[in-house]
Parts: structure tokens; C-alpha cells; sequence
């Protein structure tokens, strides 16, 4: 299997996992929000629903950042770059490329290092009482996989500018 078909599809599938993790939070704050409507029927809300929120979102935008480093899915403003030659793009994208690679890998740093000190206090949600770390790991699943996609779009940029033309187009496969 060849690394770019890997990485194209570790990308999509951590896409995919973050929306379904997404579509789950909707799904459980409606619920939630028509339980404390009915409460006068015996229902009430989800138990800890904000404390699921908040991991699951977590989880869910760094799901989605290896998809957008792929497919240069992040702000640009390109007001003067579109009048430059090819060349210095190739350039400026390598070089963007890098800062981009450098934030990943700064971000998933700061990520072990918050999950090391749960881990060490202990501490746990307030309703639903299981440990804070777990939040933090499973956003480390999505900055690791985002450092991976981000280290290859590098060598990307690299081969660009080694060999003077473009190698990738902007998006990748039907995932937009």
C-alpha cells in the first residue's frame, strides 16, 4: 500500500469517526434538552451531558484536523500570492507547510503533558465521575494522526519544490 493512500485514508476515516462522534452529541443534547422539558413526565435530562459535550467535542475537532491539513482545508488569504509566480507559491506553501507541522507537533506536546497531569491528580467529571484523561486521550488520537498527515504534507511541499511542480491537488476524494 503505498503511503500516500494510507494517509489519505487514516485522514478520512478519522473524519468520518468525528462526525459520527459529532452527530452522537447532537443526538444526545436533543434528548437531553426534551428530557428537561418533560420533566413534568418523569423524564429529565442526560445525566453529565455538558461533561460528554465537551470530550466528545474535543475528540471531534481534532478528528477533523487531519482531514483539513490534507486537503489545505485551513484559512488563507492568498490576496497577493495569486499574482506571484508558481515558484515562490511552492515556496510560501512549503513554508506554511512547516509552521503548520511545527503548531501540530507543539499542540499534541501540550496535549500529553495535560493528559500526564490528569492521569497523576486523578481527577474525574463532576456527574459522571470517570477521569478527565480520557477526554485529553482521545483528542491525542486525532493530534497524533494530524502531526502524521502534516509530516507527510511536508514532504509533499518538499517534492513540490525539489522538482517545480505541483504534486497533489487542493481536496482529496469525495469527502468535502
Amino acid at each position: 500500500m503505498a503511503v500516500s493512500t494510507f494517509i489519505h485514508g487514516l485522514a478520512r476515516l478519522m473524519a468520518i469517526l468525528g462526525g459520527i462522534v459529532l452527530a452522537l452529541l447532537t443526538i444526545m443534547t436533543v434528548v437531553s434538552i426534551g428530557g428537561r422539558s418533560l420533566i413534568s413526565f418523569g423524564l429529565g435530562p442526560v445525566p453529565g451531558d455538558f461533561e460528554l459535550v465537551e470530550a466528545g467535542a474535543a475528540f471531534a475537532v481534532f478528528a477533523f484536523l487531519p482531514w483539513c491539513q490534507l486537503n489545505r482545508g485551513h484559512a488563507t488569504v492568498d490576496l497577493f500570492t495569486n499574482y506571484l509566480p508558481a515558484g515562490v507559491n511552492r515556496w510560501i506553501d512549503l513554508v506554511s507547510e512547516t509552521l503548520m507541522t511545527i503548531v501540530f507537533v507543539v499542540l499534541a506536546w501540550r496535549l500529553w503533558v495535560g493528559m500526564m497531569d490528569k492521569i497523576r491528580y486523578q481527577e474525574t467529571t463532576f456527574i459522571l465521575q470517570y477521569p478527565v484523561w480520557w477526554g485529553f486521550a482521545s483528542a491525542m488520537i486525532g493530534a497524533v494522526v494530524c502531526v502524521i498527515v502534516s509530516v507527510y504534507m511536508t514532504g509533499v511541499r518538499v517534492q513540490e519544490v525539489r522538482t517545480g511542480r505541483s504534486n497533489l491537488a487542493p481536496t482529496h476524494g469525495g469527502m468535502h
